[in-house]
């Protein structure tokens, strides 16, 4: 049996499927703060899959690693990952405030189970692990949630 016909027809069908893995979307998530009347918020913005386990921080917001372990439950899930503030730390946000993050997500995360996360943390003031939790759906996106303490809406859109 000639096997060169069918090892070619895999190697092309590869070259076609493969993109079609690799494919994602850009997403921009959109934070608005409150009016709260205190220094600037610490942020993480990450998400997590459907069994709540740390999948990717995509931006945290304030300079000081010191102050990171205000933000516990990005802290706590995300410890692990060596590269988890490579490339997507800022400063701080201020009261009343927006932060817009544009990162790029594969499209098998979505509808798939996974949540967009914000947990933030302001100075002398209380902490707010979770204080956002949004299902990374089609349908959620365009759609603002309103936060626990520091948040006033968070919203993502896809391009």
């Amino acid at each position: 049996m000639n096997k060169t016909p069918l090892l070619a027809g895999l190697i092309v069908a590869g070259t076609f499927a493969l993109p079609a893995l690799a494919h994602g979307r850009t997403v921009t998530v959109t934070t608005q703060l409150k009016a709260y009347g205190g220094d600037g918020a610490y942020l993480a913005l990450y998400l997590v899959d459907a069994k709540g386990a740390y999948a990717r921080t995509l931006w945290v917001a304030g300079g000081k690693a010191k102050y990171y372990k205000h933000l516990a439950d990005w802290n706590r899930l995300s410890a692990a990952d060596g590269r988890r503030l490579a490339g997507v730390s800022g400063a701080s946000v201020g009261a009343g405030r927006t932060l817009k993050v544009t990162a790029d997500l594969a499209d098998a995360l979505i509808d798939a189970g996974y949540e967009i996360r914000l947990d933030a943390a302001v100075e002398n003031l209380r902490d707010s692990p979770a204080e956002i939790r949004l299902p990374l759906t089609a349908a959620n996106a365009g759609r603002a949630q309103a936060g626990r303490q520091y948040i006033q809406s968070l919203s993502y859109e896809f391009q």
